[in-house]
């Protein structure tokens, strides 16, 4: 499968009709896993060093993966991180005003986006990149907003995935409402909303939690806690474990590995299935770490140690699921070996593609801010002007650069 060929799948979206309804209530759905007792533990089906556990719950949520899509799985990841690296490089050399990567939760959004459906609608907020590959959301499109030539780049009803949100939560309310319609509808799709643990600190999140139990709505809420919220711990937000805030709103929370792809996909499945049989929302927490900047604006040296990351470099998804297939006979080295060519002519891809366009209109920050104008912002627009001017300009009308200007 190539790169084009992963970016053109296009969705399937629900009739929505009566008996797409009666289907979430169906009495032969697959019984879902207890919510007490296991839930409490870390729910891991692939332990770091590569070796497969059981999951008396989870394992039939992945009893029918084939080595292909074993396979698949780490395809995505490894071309998921290549792009997120040369993104991060083409902001460093000036290309992006901003990137916010994704380095070491790989795991936890191709594990989570493979487990959604067609038809069910996804809400990210600003680093679901992986889950935006799996979406079949060309890599390429994602860059305009953070090179500010668009405000996002995609179609969301083409792929049935959400614009990137930077307004800190406030997808979480947009998925909630999203899903509500649906289940009037009387479609059985599902919804599952992304945001991160600093997130789940904020009201929008609070009042979605409220209103999904309430209403009983299909919804997954899929928590990447990556245990740093920029520069503050997990510790100074919670005083128990992110998942179990879900008791107090009277749905069920789980805890997976977020570092452990089958882990992440069993669970979302589970989570996605109980939530199209008409059962409601789920709280996922996939326990995971962020190995680089929150965006490429932080610096992370200044905030937790280095030992820290080393510690769960040890831990890394990709590496943790190369070790299984080789250790099944799931892949050969032409398999890693032809990977490691796509990876490096995504890489290309991206580069010529973010190279070719357009500058960002630097005044566009000014348009539409008062619908009939204001005194302020024209002011303000001439001191912008002025201040661009002076790199080119010399005072004596001579220019900068023609005199060799730093």
């Amino acid at each position: 499968m190539t790169v084009e060929s992963t970016a053109a799948r296009k969705p399937r979206r629900s009739a929505g009709t009566k008996s797409a309804a009666a289907k979430r209530t169906s009495p032969g759905a697959k019984k879902s896993p207890s919510t007490t007792g296991a839930e409490h533990e870390l729910i891991q089906l692939l332990t770091p060093d590569g070796r497969r556990v059981k999951n008396p719950e989870y394992d039939a949520y992945v009893a029918d993966i084939t080595p292909e899509e074993l396979r698949g799985l780490y395809r995505d990841m490894v071309l998921s991180r290549r792009f997120d690296a040369e993104a991060t490089s083409l902001q460093r050399q000036g290309e992006l005003g901003l990137w916010a990567s994704m380095l070491g939760q790989e795991a936890a959004q191709i594990g989570s986006g493979r487990a959604t459906r067609d038809d069910d609608y996804v809400f990210p907020t600003y680093r679901e990149h992986g889950v935006a590959w799996c979406r079949g959301v060309d890599p390429t499109n994602l860059l305009g907003m953070f090179r500010g030539v668009n405000n996002g780049g995609w179609d969301p009803n083409s792929n049935n995935f959400h614009l990137y949100t930077i307004v800190i939560g406030s997808q979480t309310l947009h998925a909630t409402g999203y899903a509500m319609g649906i289940a009037k509808d009387g479609a059985d799709s599902a919804v599952i909303a992304y945001f991160g643990d600093g997130a789940s600190s904020q009201g929008d999140v609070a009042e979605s939690f409220t209103f999904s139990a309430v209403y009983n709505a299909p919804v997954v809420f899929f928590c990447q806690n990556n245990q740093w919220a920029i520069s503050e711990p997990t510790e100074k937000q919670t005083r128990v474990p992110l998942y179990q805030r879900a008791q107090g709103y009277g749905f069920p929370g789980v805890r997976v590995d977020g570092n452990d792809v089958l882990a992440c996909l069993a669970v979302t499945k589970w989570a996605l299935e109980r939530a199209r049989r008409g059962e409601g929302p789920t709280l996922v927490e996939a326990f995971t770490y962020r190995m680089g900047a929150h965006t490429t604006s932080d610096d992370p040296t200044k905030y937790r140690a280095d030992e820290e990351r080393e510690a769960w470099e040890a831990k890394d998804p990709i590496l943790r699921l190369r070790t299984y297939l080789e250790a099944s006979n799931h892949a050969d080295e032409g398999f890693f070996a032809e990977l490691e060519v796509e990876s490096e002519a995504l890489g290309r891809r991206v580069r010529e593609v973010v190279r070719a366009m357009p500058d960002p209109d630097h005044f566009a920050i000014f348009e539409n801010v008062y619908a009939d104008g204001h005194a302020l912002v024209d002011e303000e627009r001439a001191q912008f002007a002025a201040y661009q001017a002076s790199f080119t300009t010399e005072p004596d009308g001579g220019s900068a650069a023609g005199q060799g200007g730093n």
